[in-house]
Parts: structure tokens; C-alpha cells; sequence
């Protein structure tokens, strides 16, 4: 018999299987089985406990990275917050700065109003009260511009004072806008007075930024009696300024052996840098005397008619003359018949 005829297949017996109805039937009634017997009996708990202890390094693996991307997600998620709340603090903060920096503002604006009113109150010389609206573009003057003109009555020459002392004088007057001339102009002059000596002089602008003041006192001799600390005031002899506004402080004497004049440099006492509220004083001879200026035109009117009417006032009081002579040279006619009176007492 050759070998290679054999059959080494496994017999028809051990070649069948359960039908798929028969082994859906033994494996649902084993599971059946097993839950019941983990229900009752806990029979599976040391397999459970055996699994996972054996499963666990697998399962912190598996989490890790599911893990990494639950935190990254949520840490970019609160640094996204954090920084919307950062630009909100930011903001908030602005807002605060700016409402402190405006109140601070509102608290030195409402004091200097104070400090004017409380002015008005102790000048005799009435006065307008104006906001500075800009500076002069010409840089090679100190100028600024307030928001009053002629149809507020002010006048060129009106002396212009802060809530400390004279900050200068209107220059230009349009009818809504008055150019005012700071004391540190080069160009302008105001006469001072000093109270500690009662000497007088004259104080000029000094615009340059390298002086330790904007103000100074020149021609005086080398042995005026001015110290540092002296407080000068208007004197009052111009006929604009009203006397004892303060006007500058004495911060350097020069006194040189080569010459015969000092070199003396004041402070201004008001604030020509920055300077915002101010009062337009009226000048001097015009508070003194408001009804000059209205005055002025019916002079000037009668003049004119006096000049018209030159002519017709001669002939008239040539005819008014001529009147009275008629009037006493009428009375003399009467008179002649008193001759025969006399002729006849001389008969008797």
C-alpha cells in the first residue's frame, strides 16, 4: 500500500461543530451564569483586581497623552482669559488715570477760579474775566490770545493779572479776541516799585531760557539798594496799571566793578508759562474816569458844530448887538421935548 494514498485528514466526527444557535445558547447561558455568580458570589473580583493591576501601566500610558492635551487645551483656554483680563485691568487702569489725572485738573482749575474771585473782590479796579484759547504762533514772541475782545469792553493797554500777580498787558483788541503780551516779552516794559526801599524803576522781558528769571531791572547803579527776595509791585505811575499788583520777585544780583549798572533779574510772580484763567483789568485813567471815553464824542460833536455855525453865531450877535443899540438909542428920542421946559423956567 503506497503511504501517500493514506488519508491523514481527521475523522467526519471531529470535523463538526455546534451549530451557531447551539453556541449562542452555551455562551449566553455561561455569561448568565457569570453574572449571577458575580452578583452573589463576588467570584470575580480577584480576576477584576488581577486585570486591572496588570492593565494599569498600559492604561497611565494611554492616559498621558489625553491627559497633556486636556491641560494644554485648558491652559491655553485661562491664558486667553488671562490676558482679556489683563487688557481690561489696563484699560480700567487708563480710565482711572485719566478721570485722576481730570480731577486733579478740575481740583487746581477750581482753586485758581477761587484764588480769582477771591482777586475781584479785593481789587478796586473792576476787571472782565477771561480764558487764555491759545499762544501766539511768532516764536520770537511771548504772546497768547484770550477769548474776550472789544464787545466785552476790553481796551488795548488793560493790565492782565492772574490769581498770584500781572501776567501782561493787551496789546491788540478784536471784537472777539484780545492779544495779550506776556511780561517776559522782550518788547515789554512795566514800572515797578519796590516796597521794602520805596524806589521805583523800570522792569523789561527777558525771553531767554538761560536767565534765572523772565524779568529784568536795567540802569540801575551798582549801589541801588536791591537784594534777592525783594517782592516788586506796579507803581502805579503809568495810568494803566492800578498800584500794588505784584508783579516779581528779585532772584539774582549782579554787582560788577566794571561797570556802573547792575544786573538784576526778577522772577514773575503770575504764571506767564501755562497760564489759563486770567482777569482783564480796565486801565488805570479809564476806571478812574469812565465817563472820559463818553465824553469824548459830544466834544468832539460840539467842536464840529461850533465850526459850522462860527459865521451864523457872529452874525448874530452882531444882530444882537445892533438890537440893544436900538434899544438905548430909542429911549433918547423922547427926551428932546424936555429942552422947552427948561426954556421956560429960565423966563420966570
Amino acid at each position: 500500500m503506497n503511504p501517500n494514498t493514506l488519508d491523514h485528514s481527521a475523522p467526519s466526527l471531529f470535523k463538526r461543530r455546534p451549530s451557531r444557535v447551539s453556541q449562542l445558547a452555551i455562551y449566553s447561558a455561561l455569561a448568565l451564569f457569570l453574572m449571577v455568580a458575580d452578583a452573589r458570589f463576588r467570584i470575580t473580583d480577584p480576576v477584576r483586581v488581577a486585570v486591572s493591576t496588570v492593565l494599569y501601566p498600559v492604561q497611565w500610558v494611554m492616559l498621558k497623552p489625553v491627559e497633556a492635551v486636556h491641560d494644554a487645551s485648558r491652559y491655553l483656554g485661562s491664558l486667553d482669559e488671562a490676558q482679556a483680563r489683563e487688557q481690561g485691568a489696563r484699560k480700567e487702569l487708563v480710565a482711572m488715570a485719566q478721570r485722576a489725572s481730570l480731577a486733579d485738573e478740575l481740583i487746581q482749575e477750581n482753586d485758581h477760579l477761587r484764588e480769582l474771585l477771591q482777586l475781584r473782590d479785593r481789587l478796586t479796579t473792576p476787571g472782565t474775566a477771561a480764558e487764555v484759547v491759545y499762544d501766539s504762533p511768532d516764536l520770537y514772541t511771548r504772546r497768547v490770545v484770550i477769548d474776550r475782545g472789544q464787545v466785552d469792553g476790553i481796551a488795548q493797554g488793560s493790565p492782565v493779572h492772574d490769581e498770584k500777580g500781572v501776567v501782561g498787558q493787551v496789546t491788540r483788541v478784536y471784537p472777539l479776541r484780545s492779544e495779550v503780551t506776556l511780561l517776559i516779552d522782550r518788547d515789554q516794559a512795566i514800572p515797578v516799585f519796590n516796597p521794602r526801599t520805596g524806589a521805583r524803576s523800570v522792569a523789561y522781558g527777558d525771553p531767554s531760557p538761560l536767565r534765572t528769571g523772565g524779568i529784568e531791572l536795567r540802569f540801575m547803579p551798582s549801589n541801588a539798594d536791591v537784594q534777592e527776595g525783594d517782592l516788586l509791585t506796579t507803581s502805579g505811575v503809568d495810568g494803566l496799571y492800578p498800584p500794588g499788583l505784584p508783579v516779581a520777585k528779585v532772584v539774582s544780583v549782579e554787582r560788577r566793578a566794571d561797570s556802573a549798572f547792575s544786573r538784576i533779574y526778577c522772577e514773575p510772580v503770575g504764571r506767564v508759562q501755562g497760564v489759563r484763567h486770567v482777569v482783564v483789568l480796565k486801565p488805570l485813567d479809564r476806571a478812574t474816569h469812565p465817563e472820559a471815553e463818553g465824553a469824548a464824542e459830544p466834544l468832539r460833536a460840539g467842536k464840529g458844530k461850533e465850526k459850522d455855525k462860527g459865521k451864523d453865531g457872529k452874525g448874530k450877535e452882531a444882530s444882537k448887538d445892533g438890537g440893544k443899540a436900538g434899544k438905548t438909542d430909542a429911549p433918547a428920542t423922547p427926551a428932546a421935548p424936555a429942552a422947552p421946559a427948561s426954556a421956560r423956567k429960565e423966563p420966570a
